[in-house]
């Protein structure tokens, strides 16, 4: 066998991307690799690698940030930990000239201060690259390129490693709305033969995501030819940017009067759909898993089923400790889920997103309907919200 020199061009070549193995039933020992494109310490101006993994070394930890270290002499940078063998998360590299990139107070004690960690990340973010060593990577929810990392006992998320499926594009349209004052794209995508108006709705936001970044579509064409979903219209709508999907998605009424009066009647003359609450699912994550259950709670004639993904329930008190207005609402008995179908799912290693719903979780369990309740070995993470996703259309509809 032959053995090259670490960072050699035989050595970079057998690299796919993080290596790991076993170290015992649970848990694997994962290297990260990293090469740095302007050589070693002599001709690069490299200070930093630093290593953003969702839910292991992100804001959301509250730990100190990462940076990888580098073989003196090489171009190699690398960085080790230990993960559970379930564990399925995103990851990216952030190379920097500096020696310090985050305020002093991030490393002042052994718990960062968390807005000063965030900001510190906000700014690296919009730079961050992903592993030219690993084929499975794509632009993240943030904006910025990431990998994935998978590791063995990762659960399986149905449908997503249907590549090739033949399926039906979906249209794109410009959605005007006079309530709201603008424009975006909303994609619409329908499986099946059934064109009857009996068919299941599924409203997905975030849908510029679900419609660009990780396309959906194979996966829902999969898992419709084999019957675990029904024959069904998905509305994917675009959150135009930031400060659009920030104003719109947590607990804006109007938001969700203009996507009934205007938005689904255009749908509806383009791929006819059911109007029956029980058919009808919206699904979202984060500030969408938010939105999803505010639409669902208002407007239940219209909303029967929910699936929120690492719903933000702390708004709008971010790091407070303190119930978010959506749990107050239930607990003052304004709004009431007894009539919903709602799929609650968070990450592990999202923790003010855990607790928070974990608080819901509490208040929605005094409902009538029972409520299912998922956790995940994971962040606040696109590559698992992905599973989750297929996983929880196949759960709300599975007596449809």
């Amino acid at each position: 066998m032959t053995t090259h020199a670490t960072g050699s061009e035989g050595w970079w070549a057998a690299k796919r991307g993080p290596e790991w193995f076993r170290e015992n039933d649970s848990a694997c020992r994962v290297t990260f690799w990293w090469r740095d494109p302007a050589g070693d310490e002599t001709t690069s101006d490299v200070r930093r690698v630093w290593l953003y993994i969702t839910g292991v070394t992100d804001h959301h930890q509250q730990c100190a940030p990462q940076s990888l270290s580098r073989i003196a002499g090489t171009d190699v940078w690398f960085w080790q930990t230990t993960l559970d063998a379930t564990w399925r998360g995103s990851y990216c590299f952030i190379p920097s000239a500096n020696a310090q990139d985050f305020a002093d107070t991030v490393f002042a004690t052994a718990t960062p201060d968390r807005a000063a960690l965030r900001e510190g990340w906000r700014k690296l973010l919009p730079h961050a690259l992903s592993d030219p060593l690993n084929p499975q990577s794509w632009k993240g929810g943030r904006g910025h390129a990431v990998s994935a990392l998978e590791l063995p006992d990762a659960p399986v998320q149905p449908g997503w490693n249907a590549h090739d499926i033949p399926y039906t594009p979906p249209v794109c349209i410009q959605w005007r709305s006079a309530i709201l004052n603008n424009s975006r794209r909303v994609w619409i995508y329908t499986t099946g033969d059934d064109n009857s108006d009996d068919r299941p709705l599924a409203v997905l936001l975030d849908g510029q995501f679900w419609a660009e970044s990780m396309p959906v579509w194979p996966a829902l064409a999969a898992l419709t030819r084999d019957g675990q979903l029904p024959p069904a219209v998905y509305v994917l709508i675009d959150a135009i940017d930031t400060a659009h999907r920030s104003r719109e998605l947590p607990c804006n009424a109007d938001f969700w009067q203009a996507v009934q009066q205007e938005l689904l009647p255009d749908v509806f003359a383009i791929a006819p759909f059911s109007d029956r609450p029980e058919r009808t699912l919206v699904a979202g994550q984060s500030f969408g898993g938010l939105s999803s259950l505010y639409a669902g709670l208002h407007w239940p004639e219209r909303f029967g089923c929910v699936l929120s993904q690492s719903g933000s329930y702390w708004w709008p008190h971010r790091g407070a400790q303190q119930d978010g207005e959506l749990i107050e609402q239930l607990k003052r008995g304004e709004v009431t889920a007894k009539t919903l179908r709602i799929l609650l799912e968070a990450g592990l290693r999202e923790p003010q997103i855990f607790r928070a719903n974990q608080a819901l979780l509490t208040q929605l369990q005094h409902t009538q309907q029972p409520v299912i309740w998922r956790q995940v070995d994971g962040g606040h993470d696109a590559l698992c919200w992905r599973g989750g996703l297929t996983a929880g259309l196949m759960t709300l509809w599975q007596s449809l």
